[in-house]
């Protein structure tokens, strides 16, 4: 990559960082700003694009349970909101149209439908970088719209194949031999150890799945995905995951330029820009009653389609097709990048305020959830706790056996993670399946008997949200917390946590001993 775009990436991306905006938002401007002052971009730039987005699509598989994929939510979400979402576009397009608005007059049914079918696709990229960073990817919410991510890129993946008649090779079923040396790959994975040959191993994997789909005609980043997901059960599939995320976010960074290399546009595709994305309220009211109507709680309905409200960079690729065969104008095709970017910046800023948004709107939101819950979405009462475990990763497990061995069954811990909550089940560990972050859930568990809340958490924010609903949840017992730096430490407790443990002094089980002297100061 020229260093130039390294020195624009980086001014940009730190400047809106100041202003405490996502970074990716600077990335999208360095963009477009390198692209007026005349730099072009080349090969290398689209190839670290490429990458990052393989990448991206290796380690969502890595973290994807295909069972996922075959609930009703999921598919049914995704494609009655395609279907209703594409027709309104298109009807909507013509209408436009018929009032000879610049570029929609020049659209018949075809290629309105096209467009409306474009801009129903929500964006992978920007969705799992801001679960990512939010600690949500496996929350409820998280899986479902990963989910319904992972069914619109099939959806696109079908579509191309349909749309430039390249049928894959008869070859192609040799791709399920991959399923039958499963055991190969995890014992590959196995033998690559923790160090630098693991990101590596990596590397190989999600490529050499993309070489192998594009050999026989299928696209590249499908077979990244699958390779993912074939490994997403093997005990090392965080740890692979985790070795890979710097190298994925900085690659990723070559995309967000990319897209302000598309073209330059005039005042009226900045306009009709910035008119598709008065749509994307529409589009998250589409997802959110769907959703609702599907049985799922209002919360998860609500910050599913607050996650998904946005355009996507696969919308750009099928435009870009249409566009080459003639179906559309090449002029939606600068439109399109613009309202994917001005997209990219809502969802970043406004996601940052879902959990707080729906703590204002919480009655409003559940009015429309069905009596009936799904199975999975009923409470645990963690009946006789003392203390409860929020968050069962690698620190809030060894704080959890540490009081365990003190407290014996008084102890609880509770985690978004529904597989994690399985193993540790399993290993006879009395967990519950509970999102930290889930009012809801506050507001329906009993907390009178509970003298200690220990949020083992990575993100302060969450830990601060956390926070503030349990105390207007009416908890009034001690709460403690883990930072991974000072700053994050001072801050806590500033904002009113009883004490916060340093993540770098001690492991999981000084923080629990820490945590007891809480309890045994605690007044009889």
């Amino acid at each position: 990559m020229d260093f130039i775009w390294i020195l624009f990436a980086f001014l940009c991306g730190l400047g809106v960082k100041l202003f405490n905006l996502p970074p990716l938002i600077g990335f999208l401007a360095a963009g477009f700003f390198l692209n007026f002052i005349g730099i072009q971009p080349n090969e290398t730039l689209g190839a670290l694009a490429d990458l990052g987005i393989t990448l991206m699509l290796f380690t969502i598989g890595l973290k994807l349970n295909v069972r996922d994929l075959l609930k009703r939510e999921v598919w049914a979400g995704t494609g009655v909101h395609m279907l209703v979402w594409t027709t309104l576009l298109s009807a909507l397009s013509i209408g436009l149209g018929s009032l000879s608005l610049a570029y929609f007059a020049l659209l018949d049914w075809q290629s309105a439908a096209l467009l409306g079918f474009a801009l129903s696709f929500s964006s992978t990229v920007c969705i799992v970088k801001l679960l990512e960073e939010a600690g949500e990817i496996k929350t409820r919410h998280g899986k479902l719209a990963i989910g319904v991510l992972v069914m619109q890129d099939i959806l696109a993946v079908l579509f191309l194949v349909a749309a430039t008649g390249k049928v894959p090779s008869i070859y192609a079923f040799a791709l399920l031999v991959l399923f039958l040396i499963r055991p190969l790959l995890n014992r590959l994975v196995q033998l690559s150890g923790h160090g630098e040959l693991l990101p590596l191993t990596g590397f190989f994997l999600a490529l050499g799945g993309y070489e192998l789909f594009t050999l026989v005609g299928i696209k590249g980043d499908l077979g990244a995905l699958v390779m993912g997901i074939l490994l997403s059960s093997h005990m090392k599939a965080t740890e692979l995951n985790k070795a890979l995320m710097s190298f994925k976010d900085l690659f990723l960074i070559g995309f967000f330029l990319s897209i302000g290399f598309t073209a330059l546009p005039d005042l009226n595709m900045l306009l009709l820009a910035l008119m598709l994305c008065l749509l994307l309220p529409l589009k998250f009211l589409m997802f959110f009653l769907l959703f609702a109507g599907l049985r799922l709680r209002g919360r998860t309905a609500y910050l599913a389609g607050l996650a998904l409200t946005n355009f996507s960079e696969f919308g750009l690729i099928v435009v870009a097709l249409c566009a080459d065969l003639g179906w559309l104008n090449k002029e939606w095709l600068v439109v399109l990048a613009l309202a994917v970017s001005f997209s990219f910046v809502l969802t970043s800023v406004i996601y940052r305020h879902a959990h707080s948004g729906y703590s204002r709107w919480q009655k409003g939101i559940k009015r429309f959830e069905k009596s009936r819950r799904l199975p999975e979405d009923i409470y645990v009462q963690p009946d006789g706790a003392r203390v409860l475990v929020v968050g069962m990763g690698r620190v809030g497990k060894g704080a959890f056996l540490a009081l365990s061995e003190v407290l014996g069954q008084a102890v609880w811990g509770m985690d978004a993670d529904r597989d994690r909550i399985e193993r540790q089940k399993q290993q006879g560990m009395q967990v519950m399946l509970g999102d930290g972050e889930d009012a809801d859930l506050w507001d329906n568990m009993d907390l009178s008997h509970v003298d200690l809340v220990l949020l083992a958490l990575p993100s302060t924010e969450d830990i601060r949200h956390i926070h503030d609903q349990l105390r207007s949840a009416g908890y009034r017992g001690q709460l403690a917390a883990i930072a991974r730096y000072e700053d994050e430490r001072l801050e806590m407790l500033r904002h009113g946590i009883d004490h916060v443990f340093n993540f770098y002094t001690e492991a999981g089980t000084g923080f629990a001993e820490e945590s007891l002297l809480l309890l045994k100061a605690k007044p009889a």
